[in-house]
């Protein structure tokens, strides 16, 4: 026979579960093969064995942070590069454009213009304005004809030497050319509309098309036009289809025959000098 402590043990339900640590899923007392499983994480409470809807954490806002900080890496790459691309010229002199000069008002006073270095840059970096005012240059250097596409360039304060003349060839869009006052301005006033000096300067002002001032129309010959240069300069083109001397020959230039003439001629007189030094080679 059972004793009383032995019945009153088997009339005792069973032990419920328990969870086994916090953050884990404890699992509902008397679950039968059909009820939902249910948990709560963290608490280590056994769940009541009702489905809950699980959250998850919002991550818009972490992910809209990460782009942003993407896209300002990426324009602070760009901006680096462009930086590192300027042209030489424009970093030829140290310093920057100075606020009151003609330069900096240009690129100012023009829409989608931008200051860097010594240059007024447009958005493709083309340059058309440069600034190379007291920086103690005798000659504009070997990097001035980078500017050719400028409209306004300072030259004044510096102690330039020799004829500029030819410094300003293909230049057609200069407008406004300041430079020392004992310094004059390219083609003399045949090229420019209106020549001012100053006690520390020279203003060149409104480049002149001397193909329309010429008043020679045959200075270009039948199958050529005349087009500018440049202030004090102007050259004549041949029309499509026309090349050579005076434009006189019609067609295309023939770039396969003239490097078959200069490779032959080329042979052959390395062939003939090749025999004689074998000759003398010989006799001594």
């Amino acid at each position: 026979m059972k004793t009383n402590a032995e019945l009153r043990k088997q009339e005792l339900p069973p032990p419920r579960p328990t969870a086994t640590g916090p953050g884990r899923l404890g699992h509902a007392w008397g679950r039968g093969p059909d009820a939902p499983w249910g948990g709560a994480a963290g608490s280590g409470r056994a769940s009541s064995g009702e489905p809950r809807e699980r959250k998850m954490a919002p991550c818009g806002r972490g992910s809209l942070t990460i782009l942003v900080r993407w896209a300002a890496a990426l324009f602070l790459a760009l901006g680096v590069e462009r930086a590192l691309a300027l042209p030489e010229i424009c970093t030829q002199c140290p310093g920057s454009v100075q606020n009151l000069s003609k330069v900096a008002l240009y690129c100012k006073t023009t829409r989608e213009l931008m200051l860097h270095a010594r240059c007024c840059l447009n958005q493709n970096g083309t340059i058309l304005g440069l600034d190379l005012q007291n920086c103690s240059l005798e000659d504009p250097g070997p990097d001035f004809h980078q500017a050719y596409t400028t409209i306004i360039i300072d030259l004044q304060a510096n102690p330039l030497k020799g004829d500029l003349a030819n410094t300003f060839r293909g230049f057609t869009q200069l407008q406004t050319l300041i430079l020392p006052q004992d310094v004059n301005c390219p083609g003399g006033i045949n090229a420019w509309n209106t020549i001012t000096s100053y006690i520390d300067n020279q203003i060149c002002q409104g480049q002149k098309n001397l193909c329309n001032n010429t008043g020679n129309p045959e200075m270009c010959p039948e199958n050529g036009s005349c087009v500018p240069d440049g202030p004090g300069f102007l050259q004549c083109v041949c029309a499509d289809g026309f090349h050579g001397y005076k434009c006189m020959r019609q067609g295309s230039f023939s770039l396969l025959m003239f490097f078959g003439i200069l490779g032959s001629t080329t042979l052959s007189i390395s062939i003939l000098l090749w025999g004689t030094q074998r000759r003398k080679a010989k006799t001594s």
